[in-house]
């Protein structure tokens, strides 16, 4: 890389002691800027450092000195040295007077987009993203000269505070053939950049700094006439942008949308959703997380609705060494749902980015495209129907649904922060890979999360169907969805059918489904009765019953009596005690009652 930033300049604004001190500083080269205050010490930024550069504070002449060898002041309280890229920005007080001065260096580094080469010869616009002092304007800048000066397009550069090009009105060497327009006052960056497209024809607009409505709507206007834009805005990440009102229509707009009842159940969503409103301003994203290492959105409009619908995008990550060696790596991060054990897939090319053409659905999302993994590679897992359940069972499907118990709970999530500390895969019964990757439709995803972390099954739920191993849907639905069956077979992937949506019925279906047959395992009825209360009373006077049978009426062989309940609270205690086939009774009157369990 050329690094050009005429160095010598900046220092000869400064005082003389302070010049003569950065002159001798053995990391002149690094250097970032200079802070003045009226005060205080003056002080040299360097990456990673600070250092005071004189014991002597700063006085109302030094800054006076300092403001006569610079330009004017705009109204955004910035001014440049003729020529050059440096930046000093201007602290007032009240009175409008100067008492503090951040003298910014400004460097042209020819050869600094080498890892985003190929999307700025594609002719697509292109949105900068990144922390203050990450190199964003220098990357704008080098974008500039490479369109102008190697491809022959027509560029002009909107700026607004003079940062691209430079200060006076013969613009920096730095942009090469591009044009500069200057922008009076910053309020008014949104009317020059429509009038350089009505003005001057260009084939690309370069924009610093996108911060307002205004200037989003304008750069969508720009967008919309063919024009290729490239531009910076506020936001490390494009999370940011979502959240940001302001900015939000650079990426499409969000709007809030409701679903009907199967698209909502198709989805395993509520009905009321964020979706993105129209095509978003920018095709393509760059998270400047750091100089060397860029984060690539290629395709802006897929990332934002991964985002919308709680899903991690899949982004190329690319980096580049001290010679110049560009890799490309793709990380697949698990989505929400796939956090417990979910699988990521990385891959990386050297020079050449990796292209990944991603489909899309007709509802206008990302799906990845199918692969075969796990079960359904394998040909080890074959569609089934959850067997009938006796009539005991059947009377626990119209119990509530609920919680689970704090017991239940703190003994999971030991569980699973032991199995993730090992970092283990244990492999399934037919040798899958597990965890399983379950697709709901119809069945509550709450009493599947229920049962599954009472259990302690090794399964994960996902809203994609393209990520699932099975299908876990109740019977009339897929009797009634041709489509489901239809999507399920193209992509060989088994659909498990229920009867209805309960909790002994999910339990069976997922233990059949695994292959399981653990006698230490509770049964539907246990299970359900640990999720059927619907209060913390009711959730605490179960696990007082278990308690007391496990830990003294079983190994003592001693009555144990409870704590006064009401009524429907000592009938879910009676039916707990009977499963482990003690006998209990109710005594004392109202509102004393209460169980006695008393032993086999």
């Amino acid at each position: 890389m050329q690094n050009t930033d005429d160095l010598d300049k900046l220092l000869s604004i400064l005082p003389d002691p302070i010049r003569v001190r950065l002159e001798e500083h053995p990391q002149l080269d690094s250097l970032i800027e200079v802070v003045m205050d009226l005060g205080r010490r003056p002080e040299a930024r360097f990456p990673g450092k600070a250092e005071y550069l004189s014991e002597t504070p700063i006085t109302q002449n030094d800054l006076n000195e300092s403001i006569t060898r610079v330009g004017d002041f705009g109204g955004d309280n910035r001014a440049g040295i003729e020529r050059t890229l440096h930046r000093i920005s201007a602290i007032r007080n009240r009175r409008g007077e100067v008492i503090g001065l951040t003298c910014r260096v400004g460097r042209a580094i020819f050869g600094t987009i080498g890892m985003i080469r190929d999307l700025v010869e594609s002719g697509r616009s292109i949105l900068m993203l990144g922390r203050p002092g990450v190199g964003k304007t220098t990357a704008l800048r080098e974008i500039a000269r490479v369109l102008a000066d190697e491809l022959d397009k027509r560029v002009v550069i909107i700026d607004t505070s003079n940062e691209i090009a430079g200060d006076g009105d013969v613009p920096h060497p730095a942009i090469g053939r591009a044009r500069r327009m200057q922008v009076s006052r910053p309020e008014l960056q949104h009317q020059v950049m429509i009038e350089a497209v009505e003005n001057h024809m260009p084939e690309v607009i370069v924009i610093d700094e996108i911060g307002t409505e205004l200037e989003a709507l304008a750069a969508r206007t720009i967008a919309e006439r063919g024009v290729q834009l490239v531009g910076t805005a506020h936001g490390n990440q494009l999370e940011n942008l979502i959240k940001n009102p302001t900015l939000s229509d650079l990426v499409g707009g969000i709007q809030s949308v409701t679903l009907g009842d199967e698209e909502a159940r198709r989805r395993g969503s509520q009905k009321s959703v964020l979706e993105r409103k129209a095509p978003p301003t920018f095709d393509i994203a760059v998270e400047m997380t750091e100089r060397q290492k860029w984060v690539v959105h290629e395709q802006v409009a897929e990332t934002i609705d991964m985002l919308l619908r709680g899903r991690k995008p899949n982004p190329e990550v690319r980096t580049v060494n001290e010679t110049g060696e560009v890799t490309v790596t793709h990380e697949l991060s698990s989505s929400p749902e796939m956090q417990t054990g979910g699988r990521s897939r990385s891959s990386s090319v050297r020079h050449n980015p990796l292209s990944i053409a991603p489909t899309s659905s007709q509802e206008g999302f990302f799906t990845p495209p199918p692969q075969g993994r796990g079960w359904r590679s394998s040909g080890k897992i074959k569609p089934t129907q959850a067997a009938p359940l006796s009539p005991e069972q059947q009377t626990f499907e119209q119990l509530l649904d609920v919680s689970l118990s704090r017991a239940f709970d703190a003994r999971d999530e030991g569980l699973r922060s032991e199995d993730s500390e090992n970092g283990e895969y244990i492999p399934g019964p037919n040798g899958e890979d597990l965890p399983l990757h379950i697709y709901p439709y119809g069945v509550s995803r709450h009493q599947l999360d229920q049962v599954v972390r009472t259990l302690n099954l090794p399964v994960v739920l996902t809203k994609d169907i393209d990520n699932a191993d099975a299908v876990l849907a109740l019977r009339s639905h897929v009797k009634n969805h041709s489509k489901l069956r239809h999507l399920a077979k193209s992509r060989q992937i088994p659909i498990h059918t229920l009867k209805a949506s309960s909790v002994p019925q999910i339990a069976h279906s997922l233990r059949r489904l695994l292959n399981m047959d653990d006698p230490a395992m509770p049964d539907a009825a246990e299970l359900d009765l640990f999720v059927r209360g619907d209060s913390e009373d009711e959730l605490e006077a179960l696990e007082e019953a278990r308690l007391a049978v496990e830990q003294i009426v079983i190994p003592k062989g001693q009555p144990v009596e409870l704590l006064p309940r009401s009524g429907l609270v000592r009938k879910m205690q009676h039916e707990l005690v009977e499963h482990y086939h003690l006998q209990s009774r109710s005594f004392g009157d109202e509102p004393n009652r209460r169980l006695r369990i008393y032993p086999a």
